[in-house]
């Protein structure tokens, strides 16, 4: 017989028990859900407390909780209560760094499309945009937000009915369903993990407590690079000041591989290093090798 560990809920501080929830209850897909404030300014986070619950009509509900640290409530609740309207948009792997990016915890009025790197796109029915580079996007209205809870870790449901459906032609089979595989769509597990549809787990670091400088601090040269992908700007984003000269020339220094590719010039091949680099999460590293000086960028950023 197996050994169980049994807890009472009511007997379990409420973030170590948010912690079972999570680490139990997964993979959870990820409402990536745009909202816009009073004034009208652009907001983006993602909750994985989300699925959809009906047909007829079409409703999506997703959950953002009281902040268990200090009870506050989240910038994509308040919008709602004061818009009632949602744009729920489908994260797929493509795009899963610029996302985790977005959850950063940026001040009132600052845009997460901006400083995840990803694009604005005017709705049809509703004011919030979407994301462009999302495979699948729900315009929605909000019939209803039921509250859980007073105290931190309480949900607060929000039904949104689905007015308008997006989709990326690409993502679709010859009979114009959502082809599985194509979509690649990725969910939440506990801790820093995540699952793949198409291949099972990979970790994703949770952004810095700190603030990440964000994708739109990235200097032009690097931003609109060829060989980076959005992933990889969103990894980049998530640091929390960039390197000093010094630092950089000291990696240079020490670096006879590095050294090669800036005596050839070749600005792609520099970006391939600081990629393969991102792909083991050496995101200092990959910056010390993009802000090596390349001649073409001695004189100044190309923007």
């Amino acid at each position: 017989m197996k050994k169980m560990v049994s807890i009472k809920a009511s007997e379990v501080p409420t973030a170590r028990l948010h912690g079972y929830l999570l680490g139990a209850v997964g993979p959870r897909p990820i409402a990536f859900a745009s909202t816009v404030d009073g004034k009208g300014r652009p907001n983006l986070s993602p909750f994985s407390f989300f699925n959809v619950f009906s047909s007829n009509p079409p409703i999506l509900i997703f959950s953002p909780s009281r902040r268990v640290r200090d009870n506050t409530t989240k910038h994509t609740l308040e919008n709602v209560l004061k818009n009632m309207e949602v744009v729920i948009n489908v994260v797929n792997y493509d795009m899963v760094q610029q996302m985790s990016l977005a959850s950063t915890e940026y001040g009132e009025g600052e845009n997460e499309f901006v400083k995840s790197g990803l694009t604005m796109l005017p709705s049809d029915l509703v004011k919030p945009f979407r994301v462009a580079e999302s495979p699948v996007q729900f315009e929605c209205k909000v019939v209803k937000v039921e509250p859980l809870g007073k105290e931190g870790g309480a949900g607060n449901l929000i039904f949104s009915e689905v007015l308008k459906i997006h989709m990326d032609t690409d993502i679709l089979d010859e009979n114009g369903s959502i082809d599985q595989f194509k979509i690649d769509q990725v969910a939440r597990m506990g801790g820093n993990w995540y699952s793949r549809a198409n291949l099972g787990l990979f970790e994703v670091p949770k952004p810095n407590s700190s603030l990440g400088i964000g994708v739109d601090q990235i200097p032009g040269h690097i931003r609109l690079s060829n060989v980076l992908t959005g992933n990889d700007l969103g990894m980049l984003g998530n640091i929390e000041k960039l390197p000093s000269q010094e630092e950089v020339r000291d990696y240079i220094e020490n670096n006879l591989e590095l050294r090669s590719i800036l005596s050839s010039g070749d600005e792609a091949l520099l970006h391939t290093r600081a990629q393969e680099l991102l792909k083991t999460k050496a995101v200092l590293s990959a910056w010390k090798v993009l802000l090596a000086d390349i001649p073409t960028h001695r004189d100044g950023q190309k923007e």
